[in-house]
């Protein structure tokens, strides 16, 4: 049975987990639902010798990549795989971009330098845009009473669902190295979105706002302070990608239809 160990079993990385095992992966990760500490460095590096794939979803630290910088050695070898951010390419004025894109402009300069590293290895990295899913979408953010619509005509935003990252990393493990853009084919605004989970679920529109009116977290207030469409072209063609998701209206439908059978 081939090994596949992931470093990091978050959200994402556990739908790809189970995926994986679902096509005969033994997979070994850590992370707080994983089945090693991150720290536990002997199990680890026991654990990598034996692994055809890694994937990390680990993301940067202020120091660095902290897989790379403590397990870095333990990676020659291996197919890698490294979920990374459309972060990198920065405010784009809400243009079209795709892997030949600059990147190192944006707000999250760790995030660059980690993705360039990941590059440096011979990696397939992902880069991702919003990601949404079961639990994790504007669904739940209008029925919590969360949700904002902000006064920003322009601004536009690319997202992926969750199942359609974990279809991706599958592909990837036998892709060539390089970055792909995993995102869905209709980049829209977030009021967009809102809009539409809110016509779901039967919910009024929440208001239209200032970014000053709606009193956001700066880690939030950032999230609007980048314009871009990202392009998938590349991960169609050189994965054989095709997103079950394609836009939000199919994602957000789907999201419904689970929570509705989980009650």
């Amino acid at each position: 049975m081939p090994r596949l160990f992931i470093f990091g079993l978050g959200y994402s990385a556990a739908r790809i987990a189970a995926r994986a095992e679902a096509q005969g992966w033994e997979v070994i990760s850590t992370g707080r639902a994983g089945t090693l500490a991150f720290d536990d460095t002997g199990s680890v590096r026991m654990a990598l010798a034996d692994s055809i794939q890694v994937l990390s979803s680990v993301p940067p630290g202020g120091d660095g990549d902290p897989v790379l910088d403590r397990y870095g050695a333990a990676l020659a070898g291996k197919g890698l795989i490294y979920l990374s951010s459309t972060g990198v390419y920065g405010d784009c004025g809400g243009a079209w971009v795709d892997e030949s894109a600059p990147t190192g402009i944006g707000r999250r300069t760790s995030r660059s330098e980690a993705d360039a590293a990941w590059l440096a290895r011979g990696a397939r990295v992902l880069r991702l845009p919003g990601i949404y899913g079961p639990g994790r979408s504007a669904l739940e953010r209008v029925r919590e009473h969360t949700a904002r619509r902000i006064d920003l005509p322009e601004q536009v935003f690319s997202r992926v669902h969750v199942d359609d990252i974990a279809c991706a990393a599958l592909l990837a493990l036998g892709a060539e190295p390089g970055a792909y853009n995993i995102a869905d084919d209709e980049p829209c605004s977030q009021n967009a979105v809102i809009e539409h989970a809110c016509r779901l679920l039967g919910a009024p529109l929440p208001p239209l706002q200032s970014l000053d009116e709606a009193q956001l977290s700066p880690h939030a207030r950032a999230f609007y302070a980048e314009n871009r469409r990202v392009a998938n072209g590349k991960a169609r063609r050189e994965l054989g990608w095709n997103p079950r998701y394609p836009t939000y209206r199919e994602g957000l439908a789907a999201c419904l239809a689970a929570a509705q059978r989980d009650q």
